[in-house]
Formats: structure tokens, sequence, C-alpha cells
């Protein structure tokens, strides 16, 4: 790990810089940075395509997060939660703040976001109050700055811990039902739950629900945190295993009805996701 300060024209920042084990990055949520920074003067920060979530609090001060093409006013007490995959950057304004930030990973760390957003999840919330999360915080930068030897581990606690807070105030119902472009979203994921097997296209997507293909586009990232395409071939995937397992149909007849055709595609498709072909995946299980 690399622990830094910093005290410059536009910040004073304190970070730590993480290097999780090999054990960590593949079976853990783990940390990659954490710190803390105050504006000294308004400025903006802006990030490259991570492969990494990111979660902020401002402690004080406010400031504006933009993300994926929206902006959010922040401000003290305010938290926000992003895929760093998608495109965003954040800036103080003259009230200037002070934050604290965490950034994330893990291979489990896309399905709780997804997860997260599916519930309502916000991508700027106000706690009813900071001190779960100021605890969380704390912990993490004392255990990444430690030498114990089993600080990974307990780092994975608090990052799965700080989730379940984020899950718990973030937990809008409402939203689900109100506004129709959540809803629609809904209706659009039962239809392509209901028709795997078929030829789903953007435009057909558009046309039915009636909503232009760039918005819908947008919209879907926003909330699911990954592209439509990606996730058809998720359930795809999904139900082909299904299929593999407790059906007696041939491989072909699978990738038919997961709608991932002809056989050689399907096979290959199937083996880039799971790392195994169909007819291998259901040997494992027979």
């Amino acid at each position: 790990m690399k622990k830094s300060s910093y005290q410059g024209e536009y910040v004073t920042s304190n970070r730590i810089l993480y290097t999780p084990s090999e054990f960590a990055r593949e079976n853990l949520l783990y940390l990659q940075e954490i710190g803390q920074v105050h504006a000294r003067r308004p400025h903006i920060s802006t990030h490259p395509d991570l492969a990494s979530y990111l979660f902020m609090m401002v402690l004080s001060g406010s400031g504006t997060l933009s993300y994926l093409g929206e902006e959010y006013r922040l401000s003290g007490g305010d938290c926000a939660l992003v895929n760093c995959k998608n495109e965003y950057y954040h800036k103080s304004s003259e009230d200037l703040w002070t934050i604290r930030w965490i950034h994330f990973y893990g291979p489990t760390a896309s399905g709780i976001y997804q997860k997260y957003m599916e519930r309502g999840g916000q991508i700027r919330f106000h706690p009813a109050g900071m001190d779960g999360f100021t605890d969380c915080w704390e912990q993490i930068a004392s255990l990444a700055s430690s030498d114990d030897h089993i600080r990974d581990m307990k780092i994975n606690e608090q990052l799965a811990s700080l989730f379940c807070l984020v899950m718990a105030e973030s937990w809008h119902p409402e939203s689900l039902k109100g506004g129709r472009g959540r809803q629609s979203l809904l209706e659009i994921r039962e239809y392509l739950r209901d028709h795997l097997a078929e030829k789903i296209t953007l435009d057909l997507l558009s046309e039915r629900f009636f909503m232009n293909k760039y918005y819908l586009t947008r919209l879907f990232r926003r909330e699911y945190g990954m592209t439509i395409n990606d996730y058809l071939l998720q359930m795809r995937i999904s139900h082909a295993k299904e299929l593999l397992r407790f059906s007696q149909i041939s491989v072909e007849e699978v990738g038919e009805s997961c709608g991932i055709t002809p056989l050689y595609y399907f096979s290959r498709i199937f083996k880039q996701v799971e790392g195994i072909s169909p007819r291998d995946y259901r040997k494992k299980w027979q």
C-alpha cells in the first residue's frame, strides 16, 4: 500500500493506495483506494474508465457529481455510489467541500450494485445518519494502513457492511412504481425474460415501449449498471444452464430456446461466459 498526503493549490488530501492480495482479487470485495480531500479552490476532478465502484460522502460544503450525463447536487450529509466504468466527474462549488471516498471492486461487486439499483437505489442519497458510514470508512482506513495478517478479510467484511448500509438507506420502492421511465424498464425486463428465444433488437424495444432508443440505452445502463445486450446475454446463459442441468433436450435445442444460434455460436458464447463448453457443463452436473 502507499499512503500519501498532498497540499496543493486546489486541494489538501490524504489517501491510501491499496494493493490487495491475489486471493482478495479473486474472492473478496477489495479496496483499491481510500481517502479524504478538502477543496481549497473550486475545481473539477475527472476520472478515466475504471473497473471500480466509488462511494463518496460529503462532510461539509457542497459540489456537483456528473454521472452518465446527469448532474447531482451534493452537500453536507449526502452520499453517492457510482459505477466507475461509466462516465463521471465531480467538482466543488464556491462552498468548498470536504469529502471522503472509497474505491473498491471484487467478483461480487457488480451483482450487488445491480441489486442495489433494482431495489430503487439512488446515485445520490441522504442517509438518516452518517455514523455507520463514518465508522466503515475509518475502519477500512485503519485496516489498510495496518499490518494485520487477515486485513483483506476484514476489509471485505467492512465493505459488505458498507453495502448493507447503502441498501438500507437507499431503499425507495415508491420510485420503482412512480415515473414512466422506471416502470418501462421493469416492463422491458419482463419482456426480455419472456422472449429469450426470439431475436430482440434495440429498435424493437424502442418501438414496442415508445421510448427513444438512445434514451432507453442510457436509462437502462444508469439503472442496472450494464447494457441491454449484456443483461439479455446474462439471462440467456442463466436459462441455458438451467436447461442443461434439468432437461434432456439437446445442446442445440438449448441454444435455440435461449435465442443463441447456430450451435457453434452458442457453444462459443457459453464457453466465453462460463469457461466451459455446454456439453462439458452438462456432464459436470450429471
